[in-house]
């Protein structure tokens, strides 16, 4: 019996994979999901290698267009002005959005 559910759970796990990657990326544009997530990701890793505590809730994500929209907390003013140069440094990105909001 335990053999059964185990069976049916991989199978169900396998049929729902496929399912959960279309509706997390744009599988018209899989090239594009794939160049817009390394952006992000470039992003990500430089504001915590060059602000680890300051810039540390600030959230980024990129479009299918290389623009990145940051947003989230910082503490000041200028350590959101450093997080929107940090991204417009970054190879790939086109254009920044700064949502951030300043929370002391």
């Amino acid at each position: 019996m335990k053999t059964i559910a185990v069976v049916a759970l991989a199978v169900m796990g396998a049929i729902g994979a496929p399912a959960l990657y279309a509706a997390d990326s744009d599988a018209s544009y899989p090239g594009m999901y794939v160049k817009d997530s390394a952006i992000t990701t470039k992003v990500k890793v430089k504001l915590l290698a060059k602000e680890p505590t300051t810039l540390s809730n600030v959230k980024v994500n990129t479009d299918r267009d290389g623009v990145v929209w940051l947003s989230g907390t910082a503490p000041t003013k200028e350590a959101s002005d450093r997080a929107e140069t940090i991204a417009k440094e970054t190879d790939g990105v086109k254009g920044v959005h700064n949502n951030i909001v300043v929370a002391p």
